[in-house]
């Protein structure tokens, strides 16, 4: 085998698939799905979002590179951002989440010198090659498949509350339907572009002096400035035990992977052995340590072994026992043992798109979850704290799985089941994704159908609050994961069927697709 791709949307992981049948590694595969994902999901990521990629290569080194969106403002002082515009968000009758958008919501975009330094420094295949099939599918279109459909409808709010956004989603004074197509022709003419000269356009030249100014205009406050000082990060990865394993993750100043490291040691301390009530402890657990200290904590150098110390967890696991708390992600491995995952976001998108430019903002700076302190309060230039968690599990130093996910306050407890369903039920990754999910939040234990009921029982009896969604739910996060046996080293692609996930495994004997 050549390798195996999961992503967000068959185009994404077939773009992916493409890139390894050609000859290409992880990180080409990696970087040619995220391209496409600018087209195929087109509302949850794209050249105005932010990310994350963590690769492992096939030497064995680990790389976490940052390029997530950043606080905007600089030059800008004593200027006040306009008011935030407010939007309920419909995931289900059982589940409504407040969004905030326009232009004061938009921070510093990432993904296109993200997606080029991660091509430039472990890529093998040209950016220009890359960019050609997603470019020739924006200008084409893409069909909207059922859970593409749903998600518009879901969002339609946002994507109707400006005319440029209106123009791309409801052309005729309608949401877009299933089978129908979402053409974004700037957006092709921005991939061309960056494939022949790279990002710089978008950081430093007319593009950038453009976005700056739209935003500025309707009360935001990316600055030219914000643009030009903007660099990818490259840091240390989060690392936790489990069962022998190590496992990888995004550190610093995100929230999402030490909570998921956090999580991970405490199950190991505690001796869990599957069972409900133990997984829900944890998360109720680790949801306590999202505190204002914690907030302002990762921040601070040294934090991540502050938390994770020895003592402090230990402390937690005794706690535990006598007791007994719009984004889409690719995950690739490769045949010689490199792999990739990496996750982007536009938030819920803002309803920014910049007219002639190909770019549609996120809205990192009217998220909820990425503000618990209050709007407008991160200092111009720094990275938004995130939930995002890219995580890589290594068994004796070769990559095992790979996977993230999307879904906000939800990603940190799919990507933890999704890991269990691996590592302690042997499970290949698409049935480890498939398997149903609970999430602990605001004292309410949320669980899809299949999870287990006499523990669910078990919780309303001693008080906690249960609600049953009626259905699998895009709720519950959009994982993407990848995994290699360890004992026969077959691959598996698990694709999350809450937000049309697919996963393609590419056969050495396969042909390249044109």
């Amino acid at each position: 085998m050549r390798g195996v791709v999961a992503a967000g949307h068959p185009l994404t992981a077939e773009a992916g698939a493409w890139a390894l049948r050609e000859g290409g590694n992880a990180v080409d595969a990696a970087v040619a799905a995220m391209l496409m994902s600018f087209v195929a999901e087109s509302p949850l990521t794209g050249p105005g979002a932010g990310g994350f990629m963590l690769v492992h290569t096939a030497s064995g080194e680990n790389h976490l590179l940052d390029f997530f969106v950043a606080a905007p403002g600089l030059g800008l002082s004593g200027r006040a951002p306009a008011a935030l515009e407010p939007i309920d968000v419909h995931f289900s009758a059982e589940a409504v989440q407040v969004f905030n958008i326009g232009a004061s919501s938009c921070g510093v975009y990432g993904t296109p010198r993200g997606a080029a330094e991660a091509l430039d420094r472990f890529g093998t295949m040209p950016l220009a090659t890359l960019v050609e099939r997603p470019a020739r599918a924006a200008r084409e279109g893409v069909e909207l498949t059922p859970i593409g459909a749903s998600l518009l409808v879901i969002l339609g709010p946002i994507l109707t509350s400006t005319a440029e956004a209106k123009a791309i989603y409801a052309p005729e004074g309608r949401l877009l339907e299933l089978g129908e197509r979402v053409r974004l022709p700037e957006v092709g003419d921005l991939l061309e572009r960056l494939g022949a000269e790279g990002p710089d356009f978008l950081y430093e030249g007319d593009v950038a002096a453009t976005v700056s100014e739209w935003v500025q205009d309707r009360g935001g406050l990316i600055s030219e400035r914000d643009l030009s000082e903007y660099a990818v990060v490259e840091r240390e990865a989060a690392r936790a035990g489990y069962r022998g394993r190590e496992v990888l993750t995004n550190p610093p100043p995100s929230s999402g992977g030490i909570l998921i490291a956090y999580s991970l040691d405490l199950l190991e301390r505690v001796g869990y052995r599957g069972d409900v009530r133990t997984l829900v402890e944890v998360m109720d657990r680790t949801n306590k340590a999202r505190t204002d200290e914690f907030a302002h904590g990762l921040q601070s150098e040294g934090y991540l072994e502050r938390f994770l110390h020895k003592e402090a967890l230990e402390r937690a696991a005794t706690d535990i026992g006598s007791r007994l708390g719009s984004t889409t992600h690719i995950s690739v491995l490769d045949a010689d043992g490199a792999c990739a995952s990496v996750t982007c976001s536009n938030g819920s998108c803002s309803g920014v798109v910049v007219p002639g430019t190909g770019v549609h903002l996120n809205n990192m700076l009217g998220e909820e979850d990425l503000n618990p302190g209050g709007f407008h309060r991160h200092e111009p230039g720094r990275r938004i704290p995130s939930m995002m968690a890219p995580t890589v599990v290594l068994r004796d130093g070769r990559a095992e799985v790979a996977l993230g996910s999307a879904g906000s306050n939800r990603i940190r407890s799919a990507i933890l089941q999704t890991i269990l369903g691996v590592v302690d039920d042997a499970l290949p990754a698409q049935r480890a994704v498939d398997r149903p999910r609970v999430h602990w939040e605001g004292r309410v234990v949320e669980a899809e159908p299949g999870v287990d009921e006499q523990a669910l029982a078990a919780f309303e009896r001693d008080g906690w609050t249960v609600q049953r969604f009626r259905e699998r739910n895009l709720y519950f996060g959009g994982v993407q994961a990848v995994a290699r046996d360890p004992v026969t080293g077959e691959l598996s692609g698990g694709g999350d069927p809450r937000r049309g996930g697919a996963a393609v495994v590419v056969d050495d004997a396969s042909d390249p697709v044109p």
